[in-house]
């Protein structure tokens, strides 16, 4: 259930009427201070709750019941977008467009360096690599690890770049400690137990879309995370798996602005993945921006014939500058239509 209190209410007010109904009902209240007005989420069963009585209480402006199962996540409950300061150059989610650009997978102390001082020259403002990698044959090449999160940390200090990396199990959290940005993968967007973890820590998240996973399913694991007390939480759309072959997915443009209808929390895509394909980079990328996305997470190699992993959808530096300079005029230009 969702209140919205009328732009008068005192904090006294707000105050007595929460106690009031942890009190009487035995939920749990959750409060966002937006704009223009208080809103008061109820968490537990609300089915006794007299909503006529609610609404006719003097602070009320409306009432309303819930019935999708995600509540942290969802819109209703918080009605202004979510806003997540990474550094003192860096918040995602107030409108701006920011770049996550670098390697599938980390190779050598010299190869991320040069790439995190490229896709910065071309205006990238945080350096995405792969330290630990899941691959689906256990022959494939599985990343540096702990030397990987080493290198990464290298690359930052030497071009001030915020580091964004994936983890693959729970025990593995105290080695991302000074990571910027913890992404869970795709085939791990329903780890609950990592999920729940993860809900414990303050860091920002960037959840990976399921391979099959339905909005909903999508949204519910964002919740696990944010139930756990941890609200930076980043939706990336990394495409679907659908009965088309002649991409490594199907990138699903319309689940950005759904996701903007349903929840509050920045959407970033990932047209690399979705595509398998550098030539359909660009073009995807531009599709987001102008759908609306907070960010697009691009995979960028100094040699990609030769790369560890992911080479055929990886662009070099020279095209990943022009698809940055695209995609940030495109987005001045979204920026004036609305």
């Amino acid at each position: 259930m969702i209140i919205v209190l009328k732009p008068s209410a005192t904090e006294e007010q707000i105050t007595k009427f929460t106690n009031m109904l942890k009190e009487s009902y035995d939920v749990k209240v959750n409060k966002w201070d937006g704009v223009q007005s208080t809103v008061l989420g109820l968490i537990g069963d609300t089915t006794k709750i007299d909503i006529e009585y609610i609404d006719a209480q003097d602070i009320v402006e409306n009432v309303k019941r819930v019935q999708e199962p995600y509540k942290k996540a969802n819109r209703k409950f918080h009605p202004d977008n979510t806003v997540i300061k990474i550094n003192d150059n860096v918040t995602i989610g107030d409108g701006s467009l920011h770049i996550m650009a670098g390697p599938c997978s980390v190779e050598s102390e010299e190869q991320i360096v040069q790439i995190a001082k490229d896709v910065k020259a071309s205006g990238a403002t945080l350096l995405r690599g792969g330290a630990f990698k899941p691959r689906t044959s256990p022959y494939a090449f599985q990343g540096l690890k702990a030397e990987g999160l080493d290198l990464l940390k290298t690359a930052r200090r030497e071009t001030g770049l915020p580091i964004v990396t994936e983890i693959m199990r729970a025990s593995h959290i105290d080695m991302f400690e000074n990571v910027d940005i913890i992404q869970v993968g795709a085939r791990n967007m329903q780890n609950f137990e990592l999920l729940k973890e993860l809900g414990k820590i303050d860091k920002p998240i960037l959840l990976k879309r399921g391979l099959s996973a339905t909005i909903e399913e999508w949204l519910m694991s964002a919740e696990y995370i944010m139930a756990g007390g941890n609200d930076k939480v980043m939706l990336c759309e990394r495409g679907i798996r659908t009965y088309e072959t002649f991409t490594r997915n199907t990138l699903d443009i319309s689940a950005i602005p759904i996701i903007k209808k349903l929840s509050h929390l920045p959407v970033i895509v990932d047209p690399s993945h979705a595509s398998g394909k550098s030539w359909l980079v660009e073009p995807l990328a531009m599709a987001a921006v102008a759908a609306g996305a907070d960010g697009l997470i691009i995979e960028v190699h100094n040699d990609p014939p030769h790369a560890l992993s992911d080479g055929a959808q990886s662009l070099t530096p020279k095209q990943f500058d022009g698809v940055a300079k695209k995609v940030f005029g495109l987005k001045k230009a979204v920026d004036k239509l609305n």
